[in-house]
């Protein structure tokens, strides 16, 4: 028989693993020799008091052996002769709809305008060294999309959306460590990411997909409220049957593609703000109430902190412990900072996002003429406002977290972990009043939540802008844009994800969506 049972475990300073956290619990609920194998099913941990407690869901195999085969099985087929449905954007939403098209008989067609993950390192040390941004190859595009050099953070509250462990089980087949079925708060790591996204790439070529890179869509041939073929950059046209618009939150020539052919878009709220860095052992002696080195078993901690401000949410995202604040982008006149961290998030540095409610309907009047893209050119004035002040490169400006609750400039700046380099500038004046006063009046909150949390040993750094899209590509109960009965608007650049996961999951469902008709 297979029993699950839950177990709260002290943690002790002699426990040097979870096997024998687990051996020394299960001894006082089973009788160890009735015992053939044991199954972690989810691991967490507890340490809002002193006494930290990890918490495990295990199952307990009694005179039966382990089951060490997933229950889920991806149905790969030839499909190189299937009907094409084309795919434009290959970040998880594009990934997982191509992957879906294959396993239903259909031959994904993807159109990448950025590089493979190899290449994409380039230009990505071209934007720390020497603050150039190819406008097509960046943090936010290439294979993988944002995702690949953005930390693989899986965690997600879109349960209902989709099957969640059908996604992290396939990342484990394409070969993400098996730890992402169990951990509370899963995590691939950014120096594991970029190969378990180029095996995803190589089962699509296996099976008869295709996937072009350095292949930027710019234009759209509609006849009768439906795409009849694609133009390309390099001057091709082709045509098409189902497309699925997979381009992310940071394709603004496709939303101004879309705006300028009336295509309907409509405004979407979102969120925008800075990335507060802490050394990681602040964030740990206040999560794990430890004076010195935290122990050894537990991982680098994290936080998640929100505040309503003057009927606004401040919230933290995003949040990289162990980890590395990067330059995201994606064109040059324009500063724009993430977040990330390895798979062991050994850093010294804790970053995370901490940003503000903007509702689109009511806190942009004065960008009203923008109409859809009222929420975009806000972005961008921001942006561009943290290039001049970060000196007019892919310096980003800064300030010490408590000069700017306090409205002072910074003598001087700690250390930080963003390569291109951080200018003291006066971000409290800066940033608009709508965002920068509910700011500091959150720090000031997340202070009182946190003690050492509010301490002139943590910078901010402007601007974390991209949180998701401020635009939104609707469509109908069938997942089909409601003008173009052919376009399948996908992921967060559609407005309908916020992560990696939620991503994958509608690039499935949009997946299926094109195919039922053909």
């Amino acid at each position: 028989m297979v029993k699950e049972i839950q177990l709260r475990i002290t943690l002790k300073e002699e426990e040097r693993s979870d096997i024998l956290v687990l051996k020394s619990a299960l001894n006082l609920k089973i009788n160890r020799e009735d015992i053939t194998g044991v199954k972690i099913l989810r691991k967490s941990i507890d340490a809002r008091k002193p006494k930290i407690i990890l918490n495990y869901k295990v199952a307990v195999y009694i005179n039966e052996k382990l089951a060490k085969n997933s229950a889920y099985k991806f149905d790969y087929k030839d499909v190189s002769k299937g009907k094409p449905i084309h795919i434009i954007g290959f970040g998880p939403a594009g990934m997982y709809a191509a992957l879906r098209c294959i396993e239903l008989g259909f031959k994904p067609i993807v159109l990448e305008r950025g590089k493979n993950v190899q290449d994409r390192r380039r230009d990505l040390k071209a934007i720390n060294q020497d603050h150039f941004v190819n406008e097509d190859s960046n943090y936010c595009f290439g294979e993988g999309g944002a995702g690949t050099y953005s930390d693989g953070k899986l965690y997600t509250r879109s349960l209902k959306r989709g099957d969640v462990r059908r996604i992290f089980e396939n990342l484990v087949y394409h070969g993400a460590a098996d730890q992402i079925l169990i951990d509370a708060h899963p995590h691939i790591g950014t120096n594991k990411l970029p190969k378990v996204v180029q095996n995803i790439r190589e089962t699509i070529l296996k099976y008869g997909g295709e996937v072009h890179f350095e292949t930027r869509v710019t234009d759209f041939n509609i006849k009768n409220r439906k795409i009849r073929s694609i133009q390309l950059q390099n001057g091709k046209e082709l045509s098409v049957d189902k497309v699925i618009l997979a381009t992310g939150h940071s394709a603004r020539d496709i939303f101004y593609l879309l705006h300028k052919k009336e295509v309907a878009l409509e405004a979407k709220s979102f969120a925008m703000g800075v990335r507060v860095e802490h050394p990681q052992h602040i964030i740990d002696s206040i999560q794990y109430h430890c004076s010195g080195p935290r122990n050894e078993l537990l991982p680098a901690a994290s936080y998640g902190l929100v505040q309503q401000i003057n009927n606004r949410g401040v919230y933290s995202f995003c949040m990289c412990p162990g980890g590395f604040i990067v330059p995201a982008a994606t064109a040059n006149g324009e500063v724009v900072v993430n977040g990330m961290s390895p798979s062991k998030r050994n850093n010294l540095y804790a970053n995370s996002g901490i940003v503000v409610e903007i509702n689109a309907d009511t806190d942009l009047p004065k960008y009203e003429q923008f109409g859809p893209l009222k929420g975009l050119e806000y972005q961008k004035k921001l942006e561009r406002l943290a290039f001049t002040s970060g000196g007019r490169s892919q310096v980003a400006p800064a300030q010490r977290l408590t000069d700017f609750v306090e409205g002072r400039l910074s003598n001087s700046l700690n250390n930080t972990s963003y390569q291109p380099g951080l200018k003291s500038a006066p971000l409290h004046s800066l940033l608009p009043k709508f965002i920068g006063g509910r700011l500091r009046k959150g720090f000031d909150a997340f202070g009182k939540k946190m003690k050492g949390y509010y301490t002139e040993e943590a910078n901010i750094v402007g601007v974390e802008s991209r949180t998701s899209s401020p635009v939104s590509i609707p469509r109908n109960g069938t997942l089909e844009h409601t003008q173009i009965s052919n376009l399948y608007p996908c992921g967060e650049g559609g407005g309908y994800a916020g992560g990696i996961v939620s991503a994958a999951m509608d690039g499935e469902r949009c997946a299926e969506a094109a195919t039922n008709t053909l």
